[in-house]
């Protein structure tokens, strides 16, 4: 059974950077494709990036584009979320979920796609 543990959460100010870690365990990460979503407190959960099994697409949720960069390395099964020139609006707790069964060069960033999900870390724009 894969098992997700995130981490690199923490408070940043605005403008700041973290980069999230992903790591499976379990299985060979390259079985599947994953996502990271978000959850700000009441919000809903939402998709913030996808990065398809042989890292050939990526997709992202508007309001990060040009901030915000995934990234895998399936030898180490590691997934990675750069995230730059943040804002208070990109607080919350950030998951990272993995769709098994996916075609290799495609992602989605419905969650209802995903099989698998970690416990979250948090993140916290604010000065």
């Amino acid at each position: 059974q894969l098992q997700l543990v995130e981490s690199g959460g923490g408070l940043v100010q605005p403008g700041g950077s973290l980069r999230l870690s992903c790591a499976a365990s379990g299985s060979a990460l390259d079985y599947y494709a994953i996502g990271w979503f978000r959850q700000a407190p009441g919000k809903e959960r939402e998709g913030v990036s996808c990065i398809s099994r042989n890292s050939g697409s990526s997709l992202y949720k508007d309001s990060v584009k040009g901030r915000f960069t995934i990234s895998r390395d399936n030898a180490k099964n590691m997934v990675y979320l750069q995230m730059n020139s943040l804002k208070p609006e990109d607080t919350g707790v950030y998951y990272c979920a993995a769709d098994q069964g996916r075609f290799r060069g495609v992602c989605v960033m419905t969650l209802g796609s995903y099989d698998y999900r970690g416990q979250g870390t948090q993140v916290t724009v604010s000065s």
